[in-house]
């Protein structure tokens, strides 16, 4: 690839000198690789790079077009905020993870065929739940478990849907995907509606993404499901029955939502949800729906990081996640909060923030799609995204019953991380003609600062919020933990363990009683016979034929060498016959 120099080789193969690097000399080195990656997708070209023969198959590194480097642009932008946020961590494996799992990300967004999207997303997997099992708690164990063998199926139902693809056309190459209704189809599409936690497969996102690290968990909020979405646009748009799973799915994340009191289980249900307005774009299809699905794409990465390193950094201040056991931080904590309530309106799509430009995109597409039902659910969705994340968490954690904690304000690296992203979250929200160039398509019949627009916008926010303080009392947050379609494989889990210790337990147990006294005694008797006969009857034989052999070899040496003697003395005493017979002249 010397035509240029691939951003996920920068990560990747970076990662591996992090341990040997200590002190300012790592801090700068975690900086420079995004900076270098960054610099990497912004002077590249489109094109095709990285082009290899594998088997008969090309294999494709790097398919660079706009859709693409949309992708890149702001994954290593991500990635240089996420390292500023992690300034603080000295801890060499997570660094490592955080790039392995920045790197194959990026690997899979410029994969031209299904082999290398593959692997890359195996990559992913792994180094993303490094990032859930660095706590190591119990829960969060667990959670990386649960969250590892969730992703390994999904990878099943991939490659087994790439198999079955190469059957039906020969190729390997990725791209958009006829809708034949093959197994093949559904096979892909299932494995990647899972890594956008599409429900009902996407529990996985609020089980494992609370227990994950304080940081580790600014990058889990930044890729795998983005990724997602680039794999589902790049493949799957126009794919009908995604217009209403996203649709559903925004609605039925953010419902769930606002009954958390873990605040990042709370944000969690949220990525799930803004999720929702990227699939139902994707399933329209239309170059405005893909559009917005893109811009939300992006815009969601950047508020929801705020969200999530302001969660972050009041976790690392105070030690608590729980709503119920905050209050008062306003105090203490006045940047933090600020920060906080920036990417907190940005996601509920407050005018002048980039929430309300991608939103209103995708509302705009469905309603030139003639969707009214599908509008109305995601505006249903935007209400209560406003009132769970940028109403319910600021009362509960900054606000409302003063908890007694009196910490401080966050480390300056943490606050400048969320300052890099609510200065991009304002840019684009009061400038949205200069992110119009980046994305795919070209920005017609859109315009974001209409009258519609902004009346229907503001009316859902200032009547979500008049609801809210009037129903506070009534909307305290669940003491426990409120459990979703992970309840099926929590409780499968359960049962398969019973079962183990139960019927199949016995079952072991006899057969293993079997063995120890039946099985194993016999073949043993059967060896000690074998060894008997070895020793005894097999090495007599043997010793027995061999001795004859030898006897009967020195008898016919001794024969033959009697015989020769005897025959030569017999010819010597012939000749001298001979000799003497003719020296008397006879004959």
């Amino acid at each position: 690839m010397t035509e240029w120099i691939h951003p996920s080789l920068l990560f990747i193969l970076g990662s591996f000198l992090i341990p040997f690097l200590r002190g300012k000399v790592q801090k700068a080195y975690l900086i420079l690789i995004p900076v270098l990656a960054f610099v990497s997708v912004v002077v590249v070209s489109q094109g095709t790079y990285g082009v290899y023969n594998f088997l008969g198959h090309e294999i494709i590194f790097g398919k660079v077009d706009k859709l693409s480097l949309v992708f890149s642009y702001i994954f290593t932008i991500m990635a240089f905020i996420g390292v500023v946020y992690a300034f603080h961590v000295d801890d060499s494996g997570q660094h490592m993870a955080a790039f392995l799992y920045a790197g194959s990300s990026l690997g899979v967004v410029f994969a031209g065929d299904f082999l290398t999207l593959f692997i890359f997303g195996e990559i992913m997997a792994f180094s993303s739940a490094y990032l859930i099992f660095a706590t190591r708690e119990k829960e969060a164990v667990e959670a990386g478990y649960r969250y590892i063998l969730m992703h390994i199926f999904g990878g099943v139902c991939v490659l087994g849907g790439i198999v079955l693809h190469y059957i039906d056309t020969g190729s390997l190459l990725f791209g958009h995907l006829s809708q034949d209704g093959s197994m093949g189809f559904y096979l892909i599409l299932i494995g990647f509606m899972l890594n956008a936690a599409v429900p009902p497969l996407h529990a996985w996102m609020p089980d494992a993404y609370p227990e994950a690290t304080i940081t580790g968990a600014v990058f889990l909020s930044t890729f795998t499901s983005k990724t997602a979405v680039y794999l589902l646009i790049r493949a799957f748009s126009g794919t009908e029955i995604l217009v209403w799973l996203g649709a559903i799915m925004a609605l039925y994340c953010v419902m769930y939502a606002t009954l958390q009191n873990d605040f990042r289980r709370l944000l969690s249900y949220h990525i799930a949800s803004q999720i929702g307005y990227m699939v139902a774009g994707i399933g329209m299809g239309t170059e405005l729906a893909l559009n917005g699905a893109v811009a939300h794409a992006i815009n969601n990465i950047l508020y929801k990081g705020i969200l999530f390193m302001g969660a972050g950094a009041v976790i690392y201040i105070t030690g608590k996640r729980r709503l119920t056991d905050l209050g008062g931080l306003y105090k203490t904590m006045p940047l933090t909060l600020m920060l906080y309530m920036i990417g907190g309106f940005a996601i509920s799509g407050f005018p002048l923030l980039n929430g309300f430009i991608s939103k209103g995109m995708v509302l705009s597409a469905a309603s030139h799609e003639h969707k009214a039902i599908v509008s109305l659910i995601l505006i249903m969705a935007a209400s209560g995204t406003f009132l769970s994340t940028t109403l319910k968490i600021p009362y509960y954690m900054f606000f409302g019953k003063d908890s007694g904690i009196r910490g401080k304000e966050a480390p300056l690296n943490m606050l400048i991380g969320m300052g890099i992203a609510a200065i991009l979250c304002i840019s684009i929200g009061i400038f949205p003609g200069l992110f119009y160039p980046v994305l795919p398509y070209p920005v017609h019949h859109f315009e974001a600062f209409t009258a519609d627009h902004l009346t229907t916008t503001l009316g859902m926010l200032m009547f979500t919020a008049f609801g809210f303080f009037m129903i506070l009392k009534r909307i305290k947050p669940e003491p426990h933990i409120t459990l979703d379609t992970d309840w099926f494989y929590r409780k499968g889990t359960r049962v398969f363990m019973r079962i183990s210790r139960g019927p199949v337990g016995v079952y072991e147990g006899f057969i293993t009683e079997v063995s120890n006294t039946i099985i194993l005694p016999i073949i043993y008797s059967f060896a000690g016979i074998g060894l008997w006969i070895d020793r005894n009857i097999v090495d007599w034989t043997v010793n027995s034929v061999a001795k004859f052999v030898l006897t009967i070899s020195a008898s016919v040496r001794r024969i033959q060498t009697g015989f020769l003697q005897h025959y030569a003395i017999g010819m010597v005493v012939g000749i001298i016959i001979i000799i003497i017979y003719s020296l008397m002249g006879g004959g």
